[in-house]
């Protein structure tokens, strides 16, 4: 096999050359249709919820299949554990081939599940199993082909061939996007009740492709190398995670680096695409749309940013990328209701809502097992509005004070009164329910909140360039992370220390960014408090990363 020095002498045009080209190209198309099976989940959260929630209120509902669909980000740092210790012990080639296997298997499972309408509970908790495997098998994937392609890289390359890896995340989420948007388009009506399926089932097609191409691929020569030798960790793990002067730049890397980049990168996918979807109630193929686009124009820059932190550094764009989220990520969300829901913005404005109540009869109303009735007469209320969609401040009132919700301002305010159905039967508390929803539905109405989103208003191209402005720092801070991750660690323990951290990061600060912030909203009622967790993540990274961690670009890796 040829040395980097050979590999950079021998340059194509393009800048890598014909036996790199198919080294980033196997590693990368594999991890593209991993990436496209996790995020399948997430782009069909809505449609999950029905289909195996539908035994919850709609808002606790949604809020578990996000609690599901972080499930699978919880046990990632354990896939991490389990085949990054794989990887430094027999190869990183043969370790995300059985990786690949799990996941493709995993999700073409989810399509042949059972509803709960037909088997109840049981669905739920087979969903969830399955969730669970995909989480382990993307923890021990993204290690190894990160690792894979950055020691075949030339000397001064790394960022530039890495960043191909980086562009697989969002590339599978456009995939899934796409593949999401014409099943919706062929099958009509049908969708939510069977045609969702199908997106999965086509998992096994890619399934087949992804291993038939990486079964033609041979080991890393830097991993070789090191085998040859008889120099292979015997205890990676214990080398990893067992000697302080690993572990403490392992925490490092997490706080410092992995967290904020976690955040960005979901903030600015995901959370996005919830935020169009289920709080501004854009049409969900409409939002689907807008957040495709935005992915397209904004994919490019991973490779670009991959480049340039060869040139300047890793940490220098990484960290930039999380400190302009930071102070932008505000005023761009206020953007897209601006552009993409005027007329709820307009209603917020002129006629903003108010839930004035007791404190005390106010619940976090999330049941995740489906077993409460939340009767009190403020949750009643603020239940109300989360179904609705609207965002309102709290007010405190007496103790005991039955609540009421106050629409606008000053004499012109329209007050709608809840009520207190504590003791109430079932039927009765039903009934009363309904009764509040329609003189609410119509106050809100005289008062110009939109039911939903009105299409026709909606200022596509501006949105569209703010959801690409979200993608853009998204590969700001994901371009060049896979090679700061490589160049930190030696060898002999790199795949399970660069992969701990990462999915930590990604697995729990990135992947329960949609849950907490959506939990937030529902309980504050401000639309805009779910940004606070991902805006003080990347602050506190740009931090630790400015202070503790060092650049790496240069690095020999040994």
């Amino acid at each position: 096999m040829a040395t980097p020095a050979q590999y950079a002498q021998n340059g194509s045009v393009s800048g890598i050359d014909r036996a790199h080209r198919s080294v980033i190209f196997a590693s990368s198309l594999g991890t593209v249709f991993e990436w496209y099976d996790f995020y399948l989940y997430g782009s069909l959260s809505g449609v999950i919820s029905k289909q195996f929630f539908s035994g919850v209120n709609e808002t606790t509902g949604f809020i578990f299949a996000l609690l599901a669909f972080a499930a699978g980000f919880f046990v990632r740092p354990f896939g991490a554990l389990v085949f990054g210790r794989i990887g430094d012990l027999v190869g990183r080639k043969y370790t995300f081939l059985v990786t690949i296997v799990i996941m493709g298997s995993s999700t073409a499972l989810v399509g042949m599940l059972p509803s709960y309408a037909s088997i109840g509970v049981a669905a739920p908790i087979m969903l969830i199993t399955l969730r669970l495997a995909q989480g382990l098998a993307l923890g021990g994937e993204y290690g190894g082909a990160a690792t894979y392609v950055a020691e075949h890289a030339p000397p001064g390359r790394r960022g530039f061939y890495t960043s191909w890896i980086q562009t697989t995340a969002t590339f599978g989420l456009f995939l899934s996007l796409v593949v999401i948007l014409l099943c919706r388009i062929s099958f009509g009506d049908q969708f939510e009740a069977w045609g969702w399926r199908i997106p999965f089932l086509v998992s096994i097609l890619l399934l087949a492709i992804s291993v038939y191409i990486r079964l033609q691929l041979k080991e890393s020569p830097a991993f070789l190398d090191l085998k040859n030798q008889g120099k292979l960790s015997k205890a990676p793990l214990t080398e990893a995670f067992g000697r302080w002067s690993n572990l403490k730049l392992v925490i490092l890397a997490l706080l410092g680096a992995t967290a904020g980049q976690a955040v960005v990168w979901y903030g600015g996918q995901f959370y996005a695409l919830f935020f169009l979807e289920k709080i501004l109630q854009l049409d969900s193929k409409a939002a689907n749309l807008i957040i495709a686009a935005g992915l397209l124009i904004g994919t490019p820059f991973f490779v670009v940013w991959g480049s340039v932190s060869d040139r300047i550094g890793r940490k220098t764009v990484v960290l930039a990328g999380c400190v302009l989220a930071a102070i932008t990520y505000f005023p761009v969300f206020k953007g897209l209701t601006h552009y993409a829901n005027p007329g709820l913005e307009a209603a917020v404005a002129s006629n903003p809502v108010t839930v004035v109540a007791d404190p005390a009869d106010c619940s976090f109303q999330f049941d995740p097992i489906g077993k409460k009735t939340f009767k009190r007469s403020c949750d009643v209320a603020k239940s109300a509005l989360a179904k609705a969609g609207v965002p309102y401040s709290n007010e405190d009132a007496p103790a005991g004070t039955v609540a009421r919700l106050r629409i606008g301002t000053g004499a012109q305010a329209v007050y709608v009164g809840s009520f207190a159905g504590n003791t109430w039967s079932p039927a009765d508390f039903k009934t009363a329910n309904e009764d509040f929803g329609k003189r609410l539905k119509a106050a809100l109405g005289a008062a110009g909140y939109p039911a939903k989103a009105d299409m026709a208003r909606v200022e596509y191209p501006m949105v569209i360039a703010l959801c690409a402005y979200l993608v853009f720092l998204v590969t700001m801070v994901y371009g060049p992370i896979a090679a700061w991750l490589v160049e930190m660690f030696p060898t002999r323990i790199r795949y399970s220390s660069m992969s701990l951290p990462y999915h930590i990061g990604n697995g729990w600060f990135g992947g329960f960014l949609p849950v907490t912030s959506f939990a937030i909203v529902a309980a504050t009622g401000g639309i805009y408090n779910g940004l606070w967790y991902p805006v003080i993540v990347a602050s506190v990274t740009a931090v630790i990363g400015f202070l503790f961690l060092r650049e790496t670009k240069g690095t020999s890796l040994t």
